[in-house]
């Protein structure tokens, strides 16, 4: 899963003027770091809104993050509260019909399990034995909880959410909206690698966007252009197990857990980029093809609108095989 913490640098630069006068937009850059990762946000403006975006993100955070003791996400995993907030029951709807798509194998309720593979927000410090595993199952499964009266009934008072890998998505859909009410219509924003796309970039075009290639580097993160798109007015995510790995004495396992079986996935799948009408979507998609099988993830994608994909898979002799929607963009 996405590991999701505060924020600790921002720097915003003014980038080009559209005008001369006091009045005309200009475009600014924001960029720093954010729940663990880096985010750029590009954007038009008559002026500039770092605060506004730093507020946002604070806004998610404590509301959906279990990497902070006081967030909202993390008290409802302890039992503390019930009670939820207007992000929260959004981030959740979404999660359970994504699930229903997935047929199953999208599943925040996972937590468990990603905490004992190590990749979650508490480590258990050891290799999981068959039956802790088997007592997570007993707890996963988010069509086992429901929103009574804008409280969350959980399957199990053992039951925890981690959101993370559709958070990030839904930090670039909050910001966007908020440009947008400050009367932005055209910009970028970027979450580690999810992205909220709206109007033009500065040369007047689509938004040019660069697709990895699912190259693994043991020490830097490594990017090479696999593809790059032209898009605008849709949100576009990526998830991989190429780069978020361990190595167990059982051999290499990724940080996608199967929500059924509550262990590492295992298949041919490298990356799978999902372009939707929203980042929030496109993350959650993205995060559910990669515990699916390619015949599963494509039906699950053609069967939505304006949604589409492209996978890669590992191939013989190293080599990839890339499968792509009818109307992804080439």
């Amino acid at each position: 899963m996405k590991k999701i913490a505060f924020f600790t640098t921002i720097c915003a630069i003014c980038a080009t003027l559209c005008g001369g006068c006091g009045n005309s937009s200009a475009w600014y850059r924001a960029e720093g770091s954010v729940w663990a990762t880096s985010y750029h946000i590009t954007y038009r403006a008559n002026r500039q809104l770092d605060d506004s975006i730093l507020h946002v993100m604070e806004q998610v955070e404590m509301s959906l993050s279990p990497f902070r003791e006081e967030s909202l996400v993390s008290r409802i995993n302890r039992g503390e509260t019930d009670e939820t907030d207007s992000l929260l029951r959004k981030i959740f709807t979404t999660s359970q019909q994504i699930n229903l798509e997935s047929g199953g194998m999208f599943d925040p309720t996972v937590a468990p399990a990603v905490n004992l593979w190590r990749f979650g927000y508490r480590d258990s410090g050891h290799e999981p034995t068959d039956s802790e595993i088997e007592q997570a199952r007993g707890v996963v499964g988010i069509d086992g909880c429901s929103l009574e009266n804008l409280r969350i009934v959980k399957k199990s008072t053992a039951t925890e959410f981690d959101f993370s890998a559709i958070t990030k998505g839904y930090g670039c859909d909050r910001i966007g909206e908020m440009l947008r009410r400050n009367g932005c219509s055209d910009y970028m924003v970027e979450i580690g690698g999810e992205i909220a796309l709206n109007g033009k970039n500065p040369q007047g075009e689509p938004w040019h966007i660069m697709i990895d290639a699912p190259v693994a580097n043991d020490t830097a993160v490594v990017h090479n252009a696999m593809s790059v798109v032209k898009l605008t007015d849709c949100g576009i995510a990526t998830s991989g197990n190429y780069r978020n790995y361990r190595d167990t004495p059982s051999g290499r396992v990724g940080h996608t857990i199967n929500p059924m079986t509550c262990r590492p996935v295992q298949t041919t799948t490298l990356s799978a980029t999902v372009i939707a009408p929203d980042a929030m979507t496109a993350d959650a998609l993205a995060t559910a093809c990669m515990a699916m099988t390619r015949a599963d993830a494509l039906r699950m994608i053609t069967s939505r609108p304006d949604t589409e994909a492209m996978l890669i898979e590992a191939a013989d002799s190293g080599r990839w095989k890339v499968t792509c929607t009818d109307n992804f963009p080439r």
